[in-house]
């Protein structure tokens, strides 16, 4: 009875805590206020690139994705600014699929828009960054996981918000080492976004220890993606792909595309885990994140789009976020000022992943930790313990300083 007593009050006192930590906040944030409304416009442009349809059907079809992010991170930059006189406002641009992106960065210049949520492909992504529109803009890249836009490609005007392909291959590579499970099979899709994750695997692979003991190509197409007659032909696919292999402990896929990957768990030859693009995925988020308070933004997201979050939805809504954020600790919203604030040690953002995340200074991506999950459970967080860092461990996912060319802000 003792023990629950002191809990009991140890929960109040927290409680306690929470809401004067909580009133200091916004008394100090008052404060600062500005004396009249500061309306911060703020864009999402997206392509209207048609998706394949997913393998499964318990699979969310997502129409807004990307976009209910934005919006929910819209929301609650306005539950804070309310106190602070500050108003966020969201324009939506989808442009069709290879439509005229310039005439769209110049529409969002005419309306006073500077801060943009990119959901687009690295190349168009790229074409943005260079429009003279968008010189003294900044853009949040919520899509590309391109590694040359973090390695060599990198633009003053650009952030990441979502991990590279070598941060998601880093975060696999470290649990797989921990687990003493280092012999691999690698079986990659024939489409570029396929070959480029198979790539940072390998890279992965050589840096943490782990050995590809084989590499194959799925590079056959199943006859019906959702019919009997499929599953049988895919059935006979997946035991011909995956048998006479050398002994390996994990089965690693590099299906982007979508085109076979969910097929290969518990249709391998041999018994062995999946993992990469399908089966146990490195993430940024999954629906399945609870921890740090996970289960409040998941509940607030399912109410406000009707569906579960995902991963493109989590990284525009931490664009919005940052940008509130920055707005907030700053008390200005022209995109040099924040720029320069999301780069300052000042800089942290909450994102319900324990710890708060800032910027890397020589790309301008966000160190965040990466989820490894199962299709309905977390399983692991990355970084792993015991691979450390002389700056932080967040940073032995993805290309170092030294491994990379940019030196945006040195």
């Amino acid at each position: 009875m003792r023990t629950h007593a002191a809990l009991r009050h140890a929960f109040i006192g927290l409680a306690i805590s929470s809401t004067i930590g909580t009133a200091s906040f916004f008394v100090a944030a008052e404060a600062k206020a500005q004396t009249t409304e500061l309306i911060v416009k703020i864009g999402y442009l997206g392509e209207a690139i048609p998706e394949r349809e997913p393998l499964s059907l318990v699979e969310v079809v997502a129409t807004d994705k990307g976009m209910a992010g934005a919006r929910l991170g819209i929301e609650d930059n306005n539950t804070t600014g309310k106190f602070l006189k500050q108003s966020y406002t969201l324009l939506e641009t989808i442009i069709p699929e290879k439509g005229d992106l310039h005439q769209a960065a110049k529409d969002m210049s005419a309306a006073g828009i500077k801060l943009v949520v990119a959901a687009l492909t690295a190349d168009r992504l790229l074409e943005l960054a260079a429009f003279p529109e968008m010189q003294d803009a900044l853009i949040f890249n919520v899509q590309a996981q391109d590694d040359g836009l973090r390695i060599s490609g990198c633009r003053a005007n650009v952030f990441h918000m979502v991990p590279s392909r070598a941060m998601k291959a880093d975060a696999l590579a470290q649990y797989l080492i921990s687990k003493q499970w280092p012999r691999w099979v690698l079986i990659s899709g024939a489409l570029p976004a396929d070959k480029a994750f198979a790539d940072a695997i390998r890279r992965a692979a050589k840096r943490f220890g782990g050995e590809i003991v084989e590499e194959r190509v799925y590079e056959f197409e199943a006859g019906a993606r959702r019919s009997d007659t499929g599953q049988q032909q895919v059935r006979k696919q997946m035991t011909d792909l995956t048998q006479r292999l050398p002994d390996y402990d994990v089965m690693i896929v590099a299906d982007e595309s979508e085109v076979f990957g969910e097929y290969l768990p518990y249709r391998t030859w041999s018994p062995r885990p999946v993992m990469g693009t399908q089966g146990l995925i490195p993430t940024a988020w999954h629906r399945s994140q609870e921890q740090w308070g996970g289960t409040q933004l998941q509940r607030r997201f399912t109410k406000a789009a009707g569906r579960w979050m995902l991963e493109e939805d989590y990284t525009a809504w931490m664009a919005v976020r940052s940008i509130g954020e920055s707005v907030t600790r700053s008390t200005q919203a022209d995109p040099e000022t924040l720029r320069q604030f999301m780069l300052s040690d000042a800089f942290q953002l909450g994102a319900f992943k324990g710890q708060g995340l800032t910027f890397r200074r020589w790309n301008q991506q966000l160190r965040e930790p990466i989820l490894l999950a199962s299709p309905t459970m977390l399983v692991s967080v990355s970084p792993q313990e015991g691979f450390l860092h002389q700056r932080t461990p967040l940073d032995t996912l993805g290309y170092d300083e030294p491994d990379s060319e940019c030196r945006l802000n040195p």
